[in-house]
């Protein structure tokens, strides 16, 4: 049995509600995700390029398996509009066993030549 866990929580954010769409449908469409949560507008607060910044972002919270998660990374690495953006992985440690295993089956990868 592994360590590594089943299912991840992987938080990004972007600067416009616009934008956290078209992440979270682009990722559930290629199967990268089972499904995505877009949070209202919060304040971030931090350092770019030697001065500190304060502006409006949209979080957006992805659900998927561990195997999918560097197919998710390099989604986000590929579509994100940030030169750097925010791609944290957390580990569901426990849930619902039904919800998991719907994770687990929506990011599975298409079978060759499917669709």
């Amino acid at each position: 049995m592994s360590d590594e866990p089943r299912i991840l929580t992987v938080l990004t954010t972007t600067g416009s509600e616009e934008k956290a769409h078209e992440l979270a449908a682009g990722a559930v469409r290629e199967r990268v995700a089972a499904c995505a949560q877009i949070s209202a507008p919060v304040t971030s607060v931090y350092r770019w390029e030697g001065s500190v910044q304060n502006d409006p972002e949209w979080q957006v919270l992805f659900k998927t398996s561990s195997a999918r998660y560097g197919a998710l990374e390099a989604y986000l690495h590929r579509t994100h509009d940030y030169d750097v953006p925010e791609i944290i992985a957390t580990p569901v440690v426990r849930g619902g066993e039904g919800y998991l295993a719907w994770v687990e089956e929506e990011t599975s990868a298409p079978a060759p030549g499917g669709p």
